[in-house]
Formats: structure tokens, sequence, C-alpha cells
């Protein structure tokens, strides 16, 4: 087999590099590298933070995990899997792609191939990454590495679609390199391989696809900003719009996250480097970012129709990760919600079975408690769509709650987990988005 003739370093072990490394395992020798020791240490005792493979898979899995970047220089076929954030200004972060190629760099072996996964706009690959590991290594690409380019797809969490039944992009900087990179993921990824042009053309291909999910929930998050004026229920709207054989299906939200709230800015950045203003994705972007501030003020008007004294109030927000049933806070737009109403001197305390008190407590300055300490509450903020709160029953909900007959009990339902009609008919003041 291919694949048997390399030994694989995977760089950056986050929800992207695990499975990769996991699944590369299963055809060969690997290497898992992160700078992270906890994390390191978490993986060699067995256990899976991300929960995207599992603890039992992590114990019986053959990866060499380790922080030791001298580790690389025995990989010749090496994958880049490290976050690219933006900064505060929403421009490229790219300090964690340029560190790791110096890494690489100081590490990397003669004939070796580098494969990038990182979301970046096109050009970061070939114009900043390769000098870098040229610089560092004193080797020449193309005579004496090869890089290429494969975007990463995975979606945290979701257990249906996968890294081996997902189409992989793979690109490189020749023919020779493509060939290369194409068969080695395709010993890994049963959906094939697609062979994109060029490296830039993989790079902006990540970015467009998400982009183009951005685009779509900022539609209909305006749509539901408007009906809500109307007074119209925008679930209601979308099912019957959804009867239709070309809609498209998609659902007001939060948009948060690693991805689809973070790669169009990388987008929008090389777009204005080259003189052109984004209009489309720009304004999508402002529409989702806008969200918290317009469900908090939504919940503020509802506790005041409910006769709920708002200063010192007390609010439980249900979720506060970036997405149901995973355990990401990064880029979560719940702390937009937790910021603005704070500023209305409500007490909000978080409620999230899926991660740690000790994650949340470094990230956000907010109270945490689990769902059995929820009690005398004003408001119920159902923010992420977790297994959990979908099976709470309504009578545990309604313990939850202060009992009170001069106000009423407000549920502000994001996800719409929950059934409108009868929380109304049982006398709650209810909302969704």
């Amino acid at each position: 087999m291919f694949i048997k003739n390399y030994k694989i370093a995977v760089v950056g072990l986050g929800y992207v590099g695990l499975p990769i490394a996991v699944e590369f395992a299963k055809k060969t020798s690997v290497i898992g590298f992160d700078i992270n020791c906890e994390k390191i240490n978490q993986y060699k005792a067995g256990i899976d933070p991300t929960k995207e493979v599992g603890d039992e898979e992590i114990k019986k899995t053959t990866v060499e995990f380790t922080y030791e970047e001298t580790k690389l220089s025995e990989a010749n076929f090496i994958v880049v899997a490290v976050p690219t954030p933006v900064d505060m200004d929403k421009r490229p972060d790219l300090f964690p792609v340029t560190e790791v190629s110096r890494i690489i760099g100081r590490n990397l072996s003669r004939g070796a191939v580098v494969v990038y996964e990182s979301t970046v706009y096109p050009g970061v690959t070939e114009d900043i990454c390769i000098p870098i590991l040229e610089e560092a290594s004193g080797l020449t690409c193309g005579e004496d590495f090869k890089v290429g380019y494969s975007p990463e797809r995975i979606n945290p969490a979701d257990k249906i679609h996968r890294l081996h039944n997902i189409t992989k992009i793979v690109s490189g900087i020749d023919e020779e390199t493509l060939e290369i990179v194409a068969r080695t993921y395709e010993t890994i990824i049963e959906a094939g391989v697609y062979r994109a042009k060029t490296i830039k053309v993989a790079e902006a291909a990540k970015l467009v696809e998400n982009a183009q999910r951005d685009i779509n929930i900022a539609f209909m998050n305006e749509l539901a900003i408007v009906f809500d004026r109307m007074e119209i229920d925008t679930k209601d709207v979308i099912e019957a719009m959804n009867t239709k054989w070309n809609a498209l299906g998609f659902y007001p939200g939060l948009v948060g996250g690693h991805c689809i709230g973070v790669d169009p800015y990388y987008f929008i950045y090389q777009a204005e480097q080259l003189g052109y203003h984004s209009q489309i994705i720009l304004a999508g972007r402002k529409i989702n970012d806008s969200m918290g501030r317009f469900i908090a003020e939504t919940t503020v008007k509802h506790m005041i129709k409910a006769n709920i004294s708002v200063k010192n109030s007390k609010v439980y927000i249900m979720g506060i990760t970036f997405k149901e049933d995973c355990p990401d806070i990064r880029n979560s737009k719940v702390e937009d919600i937790i910021k603005h109403l704070t500023e209305y001197e409500v007490n909000v305390t978080a409620v999230d079975p899926v991660i740690s008190q000790k994650e949340v407590e470094a990230k956000f300055d907010i109270e945490m408690v689990t769902m059995k300490e929820i009690n005398q509450a004003d408001c119920i903020i159902f923010a992420v769509a977790h297994r959990q709160f979908k099976n709470l029953s309504y009578e545990k909900i309604n313990k939850m709650f202060k009992s009170h007959q001069r106000q009423k009990k407000v549920i502000i339902d994001i996800k719409n987990i929950l059934d409108k009609d009868k929380l109304e008919n049982e006398g709650y003041s209810y909302w969704s988005l």
C-alpha cells in the first residue's frame, strides 16, 4: 500500500487534527504533535477532551503523542491542522500557522511533504508559509521538500458527516505533489478526493463554502428580526417556505465557532488588500455578529412585559458552547448575549453539561452551575440545543422558576427546542428566534 512508505506527523491535535491522526494511524506510523503539554498528557491517558474520537479510540490508537518538536524530523509526510483565528479588529491572525511553519522548518527532513489544512486566504501557503519553511530549514521547496494544501472540512460533533465520508479537496505545488497528497488521503477518505488545479483554488474553496453558509444564515437572521416586529413566528414561515422543492433549509441562529464565524473575514481582508470592499459577505457578517445584542434586548423586553424587574433579575443561560453537543467555546456568540444582559445589571448564570466549569471560567467571567442547581429563575434562555436540554421534562423546567403570581415565567428559546403552544397554554411568556 502506498501510504505504508510514509511516517506521518499531524501537527495540531484539536477537533481537526486528532481525527486525522487517529485515522492515518490505522494505516501507518503516526506522530501526533501539539505544543499543549496538558492536551498531550490527556491523550496519553486515553482521554479525548474534544469528544470527536472518543476515549476508547484514543486508548487503542497507535498514534505517538508528543510535544517534542524534534520528533517531527522522523516524518516524511506532515499535516498541519492548527487554528487560524482573527484578531480584535477582525483581521486574520496568522501567528499560529506561521509559528508552526517555523517549528516544522527547524525539523524538516529532506524529501518530506508538508500539507496545510488550516483555513487561510488564497496565497498564504505559497507566499507566507513556504518562505518560512525554507528559511527555517535551509532547504528549497520543490527541490528538497514539497508542499500541498487540503482544507479541513470536519464538522465538530456531527456524527453523520465524518472525516471518512466527506470529499477531501487536495492540491500541491506541482503535479507530482498533487498526486502524492491525493493518494495519501485516499487511503482514509472513503468519499474520495477532489484534485484542485492550484493551491490558491483549494484555499479559496474553503473560504467560499463557509462564507456561503454565513450569508444564508444572515438572511434568515434578518428575516427573524423583521418578523419579530411583524409579530409573525419565523419558524412557521420557514416551515411553510420549506415545502418548495428548492428551499435551502436554513434557519436563523447564532453563528460562532472557528469556521463560519471567522473564515469570511479572511476573504474580506484579502479582498480589501486588492482594493475591493466586500458588500454581501461583510453585510452578512455584520448581521450575524449583531444577533447576541438582538437576543439580549429581546429578552429584556419580554421580562418587562412579564412584570419582572430587570435589574438584579436572575437569568439562566442554557448552553455556552458554539454548537450543540460539542465542548468547544471558541468564538461562541453566547458570550455576546451574556455581555449585553450584564449591561442591564442582570445576574446571568451559565449551565452547560458538555464542558467543564474550569474551561468556561478561563474564558468567561460568569458563574456556572449544574442543571440540578437551577432555582428561582426569572428567565431561562435556551441558547444551545444540547441533548440534555431537549430531554428536560416540562415539570422540571417549571420547578426551575420562581413562583410569583404577579409575573410570568419567561423562556427564550433560540433553537426552537420546546413546544411553544404547550408553554403558552401554561402561562409562560415564550419567544423563539
